[in-house]
């Protein structure tokens, strides 16, 4: 079977081997996936903005007209010895899985296909077709643990120029996970705050982060996923009086999307309760806390969760590319979460 273990997906990267001419990311960590795949794609050498010999499609664009990815990917190269298709937006869609199919069974010589796709469940078409062929090859990405971010934290600051005492790598790590794509933008903004220090403090990242980030991020987030508007409206509206941007609703509610994902597929695995997928979750849930995530966790599908992520992840690109308007695209993308978390009650 050609798939690697999470912790084995760095070193295949590292050193990718030219035999698979299918390669498909995938993971609920959609800013580990993006990132992953355009690190394989600057991998493969070729001009990226070149689009004669690098082919960009959406997944839905495949679906409306089964057989192009596989007619793609059969065309002969002009203008190199090598030709890129990176489809982004992969699923289960009928006509890529379909086209995937055809191309692993006669894989092209001269062609490389890359597929960004979302959470996929094991045993679902897009991923066992690449699973089980010859040629290709399937790279979860799955949340950061400890390690992983440790390292994006070093790789970042030191970039920068900037060291980390214990007690402020502590209190980072504590504000960081769940989404590549977020853990990155957080320490892009905390070097270009610290340019020059030589250091990163503690109270560097409490000022960053405001002390009542945490503790109002949280109660909006639990407000937002158990359906609570009145409780979701009052603390977004404290949240955003202390001058905190929402930007880190976004991503807070993000993170625990993630985490629900985590316990929602070992209860529907296994068969468990969500008392006994809390009970044991790794890391553990604090004990305050497992009241809400047994709730969450009894209101959201898989299939809910995964587009609750889907919409949060759009909602953080919409703020950045218009400021001016990030707190109503924050707060309409969260209330319709909290409806959807309300109509989980019933």
């Amino acid at each position: 079977m050609a798939q690697k273990k999470a912790h084995e997906v760095e070193r295949w990267l590292a050193r990718p081997e030219a035999t698979y001419r299918i390669v498909l990311i995938y993971g609920p960590d959609r800013g580990l996936v993006s990132e992953r795949a355009r690190r394989f794609a600057e991998g493969t050498g070729l001009p990226l903005d070149d689009p004669f010999t690098v082919v960009r499609l959406d997944a839905g664009e495949v679906e409306q007209q089964p057989g192009r990815l596989a007619d793609e990917a059969q065309t002969v190269p002009m203008f190199s010895s090598q030709r890129l298709i990176w489809v982004k937006g992969g699923a289960n869609q009928k006509a890529l899985v379909a086209d995937i199919t055809a191309l692993i069974a006669a894989p092209p010589a001269d062609c490389v296909v890359l597929i960004e796709a979302g959470d996929l469940r094991k045993g679902s078409a897009l991923r066992a077709a690449v699973e089980r062929g010859d040629g290709a090859m399937a790279l979860p990405c799955y949340a950061d643990d400890g390690r992983g971010i440790d390292a994006v934290i070093d790789e970042a600051l030191g970039a920068a120029g900037l060291a980390l005492a214990l007690d402020a790598r502590r209190a980072l790590k504590a504000n960081l996970g769940g989404d590549r794509l977020a853990t990155r933008g957080e320490l892009e903004k905390l070097a270009l705050y610290c340019a020059g220090k030589g250091e990163v403090t503690v109270e560097d990242i409490r000022l960053l982060t405001g002390d009542v980030a945490g503790l109002s991020a949280d109660e909006t987030v639990d407000a937002v996923l158990t359906g609570q508007f009145k409780e979701f409206d009052n603390t977004f509206g404290r949240f955003l009086s202390a001058g905190n941007p929402p930007f880190l609703i976004l991503s807070a509610t993000l993170r625990q999307v993630h985490a629900l994902q985590v316990l929602r597929r070992a209860m529907d695995a296994n068969g468990q309760s969500a008392s006994a997928a809390v009970a044991s979750a790794r890391p553990p849930v604090f004990f305050s806390r497992r009241k809400t995530v047994e709730t969450a966790l009894t209101r959201w599908s898989a299939a809910a969760l995964q587009g609750a992520a889907d919409r949060l992840q759009a909602a953080i690109l919409r703020t950045r590319r218009t400021p001016a308007l990030a707190i109503p695209i924050a707060r309409q993308a969260l209330m319709a979460l909290a409806v959807e978390g309300a109509r989980g009650r019933r």
